[in-house]
């Protein structure tokens, strides 16, 4: 059980105060009397400012997540101390639904979610250096305090997605919602692109390759004579994100994987046993097994990528330069090229198009705004006309290898109002958007009508974005 009444407390040294209590003795038999002293609030260092359910909210949680808002630059509504600890209120809420749903998350989604963040929090500060320094803690500890928050993150999104993963409009909706909005309140489209692109991987060197495997032998050969253990190497050496696991991975079905991974950590039958070394579009791994349950398997592996050299990526910017003239120069056109050069997978059955996965939509579409595209392409297509090819250029493909790349600007949408006829898409985004949100909040004020809450009498007099808080 939580105690509400649960409040620790700092006083300062200098304010004079001290706690008075009566001397007891066995033979007396009058009432002890414990004097009372009035605590300021601002010594206070931490307390349960709110109960949701069976799940404390905390000042120091609240004062977390003002601090993440100010480091990012989010500009907070209304009073923070009225919308923060509503907001921490509304994800217990998700999370808690999550759990009876049985709503889950893999490890490496959460890893994989925590390094963006990171990398995002270095690009915003300057380095890992000054990022330590902000937080007054390691890399390490830093990823280790996010990962139960992002997990959270992550539960409410899903939980969010099955909540209106039934709502719909139709056509008559969209431009019935449209028809007398003013025209302020129309939606603005930002620029959109379609980009074809060809890719080219560096060649490693076999000295390079075999670097990698004697290493990942040396692994092996120190866990079978129990030097160590597989996790212990996977937290030190391991260049993917579950590293910081033990390189756990968490239960995976087999469409999950890797094919080639997935096909050695399916036929793992001892978990004392590190399987042989295993190549996938990733890099190298060594796979133990931890668990299986009917069609899904739980492993741990240690991954290293091959080093590509300064000489391989100017080799393969200089192939694709030849590839780049030959297109300009009518021997073939550019869709043909990404359909039997491109080394990527993803495009090439699409001569070339790239595509991305509109998660608000919950739809595949080819038109990227800027943000959407990679960063190295989207510096380069914002320098294209539409038609032209661009000088050859490296980037970070979706399975962290180094590639070079060419692209054509396929298209290009400038910036404008949006109209019935030319952007139905994005308007029915808006009207789905609405009534999703509609679904949300009504499916928020039930649960909270029915949740136990309770909180500090002074948050009592806050206006709230959703009703039925203060019991």
């Amino acid at each position: 059980m939580i105690a509400a009444a649960l409040m620790f407390s700092v006083l300062s040294a200098n304010a004079g105060m001290s706690l008075v209590s009566q001397a007891v003795t066995a033979d007396d038999t009058t009432a002890v009397k414990k004097a009372e002293v009035v605590i300021p609030e601002t010594s206070i260092i931490d307390e349960v400012i709110w109960v949701v359910g069976d799940e404390p909210i905390l000042k120091s949680d609240v004062e977390a997540m003002r601090l993440q808002a100010e480091a990012e630059g989010i500009q907070l509504k209304g009073n923070p101390d009225c919308t923060l600890p509503e907001q921490i209120a509304v994800q217990k809420l998700f999370v808690h639904q999550a759990a009876i749903d049985s709503i889950e998350v893999t490890e490496s989604e959460i890893a994989q979610g925590v390094d963006d963040q990171i990398e995002r929090w270095i690009q915003l500060v300057g380095s890992q250096e000054k990022l330590e320094e902000y937080q007054r803690k390691s890399l390490a500890q830093i990823r280790t305090d996010m990962r139960d928050e992002y997990k959270n993150t992550l539960l409410v999104q899903e939980m969010r997605k099955k909540l209106v993963e039934d709502v719909s409009v139709t056509p008559s909706e969209v431009r019935s919602y449209f028809k007398d909005l003013p025209a302020d309140s129309i939606p603005f489209v930002p620029t959109e692109v379609e980009v074809e692109i060809i890719t080219q991987q560096p060649r490693i060197s076999m000295d390079e390759i075999n670097r990698v495997k004697d290493q990942l032998r040396a692994y092996t050969e120190r866990v079978n004579k129990g030097e160590t253990t597989f996790a212990t190497l996977a937290r030190l050496y391991s260049e993917d994100g579950s590293a910081r696991q033990g390189g756990e991975l968490g239960y995976m079905g087999r469409a999950e994987l890797d094919p080639a991974f997935a096909g050695v950590a399916f036929n793992l039958t001892d978990p004392k046993k590190v399987s042989k070394i295993v190549e996938s579009e990733f890099g190298f791994h060594i796979i133990q097994l931890i668990d299986k349950r009917g069609d899904r398997v739980n492993c741990r592996h240690i991954l290293l990528k091959p080093q590509v050299s300064a000489d391989a990526v100017e080799q393969t910017k200089l192939r694709l330069d030849s590839i780049a003239d030959d297109i300009r120069a009518g021997k073939f056109t550019f869709e043909d090229g990404a359909t039997f050069i491109s080394d990527d997978k993803e495009t090439r059955n699409n001569h070339g198009l790239m595509a991305y996965f509109d998660r608000e939509t919950r739809t595949l579409t080819s038109r990227f705004q800027m943000r959407n595209l990679a960063p190295e392409v989207a510096r380069v297509v914002d320098t294209l006309k539409v038609g032209a090819i661009s000088e050859p250029f490296t980037m970070i493909n979706e399975k962290g290898k180094l590639v070079g790349a060419i692209v054509k600007l396929k298209n290009r949408v400038e910036a404008h109002k949006a109209t019935i006829t030319e952007d139905y898409q994005v308007m029915r985004n808006v009207v789905l958007a609405q009534r999703r949100e509609e679904v949300i909040k009504e499916w928020l004020a039930d649960k909270i009508k029915h949740t136990y809450v309770r909180m500090n009498d002074r948050y009592k007099d806050c206006q709230f974005e959703h009703d039925g808080w203060v019991k």
